[in-house]
């Protein structure tokens, strides 16, 4: 990849060397109306290639503050995050905690509150105590 880079650099670069060494007749550049200056074009292309590159620079450079900026942001984001986890987590743990107590309390799944009674025939009825009677 810095090959080809290297590569498209030089190429820009020769064919400005190029273009200026053929057209070194003198411009005349209006900047503001009653400011102009003439100059040889070839000198034109370098201070309109200065200002471009100086501008392409500056903004790169603001590019990489803002995106710094975010991240500093980004990461205090992710750090309180990372604490709201961490109390959620013991929050559940706590939760867990409780109920596995709570359901120490309770009576056994395997057990029932019906009573078996023996009825007049001989045969066993089977009352539930919690049933409301009819």
């Amino acid at each position: 990849m810095k090959q080809l880079n290297f590569l498209l650099i030089f190429s820009f670069g020769l064919a400005t060397v190029m273009f200026t060494l053929e057209n070194t007749a003198p411009t005349t550049v209006h900047f503001l109306p009653g400011l102009s200056a003439t100059m040889p074009l070839a000198a034109l292309l370098l201070v309109v290639g200065g200002v471009g590159a100086t501008a392409a620079w500056v903004f790169a450079v603001w590019t990489g503050v803002v995106r710094k900026v975010e991240a500093i942001q980004n990461q205090s984001d992710y750090d309180a995050q990372q604490v709201r986890i961490q109390e959620l987590e013991n929050d559940l743990q706590r939760y867990r905690a409780t109920v596995d107590a709570q359901l120490g309390l309770l009576p056994a799944a395997g057990q029932s509150s019906a009573q078996p009674r023996p009825d007049d025939s001989g045969s066993v009825i089977v009352e539930d105590a919690d049933a409301v009677p009819s």
